[in-house]
């Protein structure tokens, strides 16, 4: 009997990485050994085939699609509004390093003469309500002037969120229904199918290079949930990370090293239907807890639902 050595695709988890089984291969071939290589199983990223009449809203779950709500700073909010919203003044500050610009916070901060803001003096220092964490005014201004301006701070220390953070996603389409398929590991479960599609377009002032085209590979996408108590939670939670422009960014693709084009922005979401080939699907037990965590990391928690 010939022995079958069954070959992993290169981003797969099967038992044979390509390169061992070739040399495995040789060797085998030299010694006057027989030896067959196997092609990996292929995974399964669609379910069957669906007609429309089996397609269904989800429980609980208000609509079944959703567009990209752009939200700007109010103009009557500067900067300077924003940061002072979210901290307390701090008179006599410890002999510690700011973790913005790395000086002492007994100094200047290191933006002093970089940027400047009446009312705002160099060596003013602001602790965060919430955690605590102490920084230079200046510097805290300069982080919110460097990031998405949306009237939110972030924690440089701790992560933690102040006001509600959006990100840079481009306008597209989120749609989201119930199939009657089950996922591996959830046979007693339909499954929730969420259909993200973006089209090509052109980068706006809070995208990494404004005025350029930027491209949208592999739309639309598809994604899958169990249809349980926590899927749909998780999709209530995914609809409101959509809202707030989360989900996608543009950026460079860690597949494909392209960039100027629309990637997954840290929440992760499983494409594989019916298989765990790639990683990206089912069974896998700790997935919806997983993407909680990741959505919290967002500021996007059960307290927004």
């Amino acid at each position: 009997r010939v022995p079958a050595l069954p070959v992993k695709n290169l981003n797969g988890t099967g038992p044979v990485h390509p390169a061992l089984a070739g040399m495995t291969g040789i060797l085998m071939c030299a010694a006057g050994l027989p030896v067959c290589l196997t092609r990996a199983p292929k995974p399964i990223l669609h379910p069957p085939p669906v007609s429309k009449s089996d397609i269904k809203p989800v429980p609980g779950v208000n609509g079944i699609c959703r567009k990209t709500k752009k939200k700007h700073l109010k103009k009557n909010k500067t900067p300077e509004d924003v940061v002072r919203r979210y901290i307390q003044k701090v008179k006599n500050p410890p002999d510690e390093d700011c973790t913005i610009c790395m000086e002492r916070l007994v100094t200047s901060s290191g933006y002093d003469g970089v940027l400047s803001h009446r009312g705002i003096k160099a060596e003013l220092v602001g602790k965060l309500g919430k955690c605590g964490h102490m920084y230079h005014l200046l510097c805290l201004l300069a982080m919110y002037n460097n990031g998405n301006k949306d009237g939110s701070l972030q924690c440089p220390t701790c992560k933690a969120i102040y006001g509600e953070k959006t990100g840079t996603q481009p306008p597209g389409k989120m749609e989201f229904h119930l199939i009657p398929h089950s996922l591996p590991g959830y046979t007693n479960s339909k499954t929730i199918r969420i259909v993200y599609d973006i089209p090509t377009g052109i980068q706006g002032p809070e995208h990494p290079n404004p005025g350029k085209k930027f491209t949208a590979r592999g739309f639309p996408r598809h994604c899958y949930l169990p249809d349980n108590e926590k899927g749909r939670k998780v999709l209530k939670l995914l609809i409101v990370a959509w809202d707030r422009r989360l989900i996608f960014t543009i950026g460079t693709s860690n597949t494909t090293g392209e960039s100027d084009t629309v990637v997954w922005n840290e929440i992760h979401h499983k494409t594989e239907f019916g298989s765990n080939l790639t990683g990206h699907g089912y069974p896998d037990p700790n997935y919806l807890d997983n993407v909680l965590a990741e959505l919290l990391a967002q500021g996007v928690s059960e307290a927004t639902l």
